[in-house]
């Protein structure tokens, strides 16, 4: 397949046509291994977004072929794209809309245990931030509102830049990390074209095991 033919930006109903006409394409989903583990398109590899830059060079020296990437709603996704094509890897696309938009066209999905969205929880944190400084704003003291003011101005920054410092923060939290991914031997899965491999529940939080991630 070139990827010559296909757009930078590609819908699910045109991912679904090329995962349809058989191998050819490789799927690389960025998002947390909790939020892979909720609900991932069969066949994707998960390597987050904060472990990519340590396997960049290694993905494009071994992949030739399309690499779709895909995140929640594509704003990770985006910068997963920045980071590869700076590598010097030219076969990069984005899924429009990510895995709530391949969702929302009613495409099938392996799904595990619901969890919130990484966006979901930066957008109820900064509210719920906003919210109570604006709270103690007016019932306690004035300065309160420089806490709004933060969360404000790093939401702009986060919108001009396509960065979430939050996000990244969240992502960390143990809530969010009980479920790990082994990105080594995912990453040496995706350079095989070998079904994904290594998610595994994390220490202490319940039976663990590894499973194969696109069955």
């Amino acid at each position: 397949m070139e990827s010559t033919t296909l757009a930078r930006v590609i819908t699910a109903d045109e991912l679904e046509g090329l995962l349809g006409t058989g191998p050819g394409v490789r799927l690389l989903d960025v998002r947390t291994p909790g939020e892979y583990e909720a609900a991932h398109i069969r066949g994707s590899y998960n390597v987050p977004l904060d472990s990519l830059g340590e396997h960049v060079e290694e993905i494009r020296a071994h992949i030739g072929e399309p690499v779709v990437l895909i995140c929640q709603s594509g704003t990770r996704a985006r910068r997963a794209e920045e980071a590869l094509k700076t590598a010097g890897m030219p076969n990069l696309h984005v899924l429009d809309g990510g895995v709530n938009g391949w969702l929302s066209a009613g495409k099938p999905a392996i799904e595990g245990t619901p969890r919130m969205s990484l966006e979901r929880q930066v957008r109820i944190v900064a509210g719920a931030l906003v919210a109570m400084s604006a709270a103690l704003a007016l019932l306690v003291d004035p300065m309160f509102a420089l806490i709004a003011l933060g969360v404000g101005s790093g939401l702009v920054f986060a919108g001009v830049t396509d960065t979430c410092a939050m996000g990244m923060l969240l992502a960390r939290l143990p809530h969010n990390r009980t479920v790990t991914c082994d990105v080594d031997a995912m990453v040496r899965a995706l350079k095989a074209g070998a079904p994904p491999t290594g998610l595994k529940k994390a220490a202490g939080a319940g039976r663990a095991s590894v499973s194969s991630c696109g069955a």
